[in-house]
């Protein structure tokens, strides 16, 4: 008997296709996904976006305990689907958090956050370091 690795993974049928994608798929994409997020430095400040179409302001919650700061949320499916027959659903939906541990120059006091356009920016102002200079005097 001859083995066919690609028939064990794939189905022979488009239906069976379909039904392959949604049993598998969509189970996991409901549970919990992570997001993309991007994060830079500049001369004052770190900056983290994270990209979350889709939610609105009070979907977030955002901790910052002892250098830690936690962003969390939920996207949830919409409950309309009178009239729509799904075929592919890429959209990952489902309970997310990401974690970092910050640096220690960072006010952590001053810490915001925006939502616009899909993206979650939060901006980590620096601590001021003021120079201290001394003149030292050769004896």
């Amino acid at each position: 008997m001859k083995y066919n690795q690609l028939e064990q993974n794939y189905p022979s049928t488009f239906s069976g296709l379909l039904d392959k994608f949604f049993n598998e798929n969509v189970g996991t994409t409901l549970k919990q996904f992570s997001p993309a997020v991007d994060v830079s430095e500049e001369a004052d400040k770190y900056q983290i976006q994270v990209a979350v179409p889709g939610l609105k302001k009070n979907d977030f919650h955002i901790d910052l305990i002892d250098g830690k700061l936690t962003i969390s949320g939920e996207r949830k499916m919409e409950d309309k689907k009178e009239g729509k027959n799904f075929h592919t659903i890429e959209t990952q939906y489902g309970s997310f958090s990401r974690s970092f541990f910050l640096p220690d120059d960072v006010a952590q006091e001053k810490v915001s956050a925006v939502y616009e356009d899909g993206l979650l920016k939060l901006s980590l102002p620096k601590l001021e370091h003021a120079t201290k200079k001394y003149k030292i005097e050769v004896k």
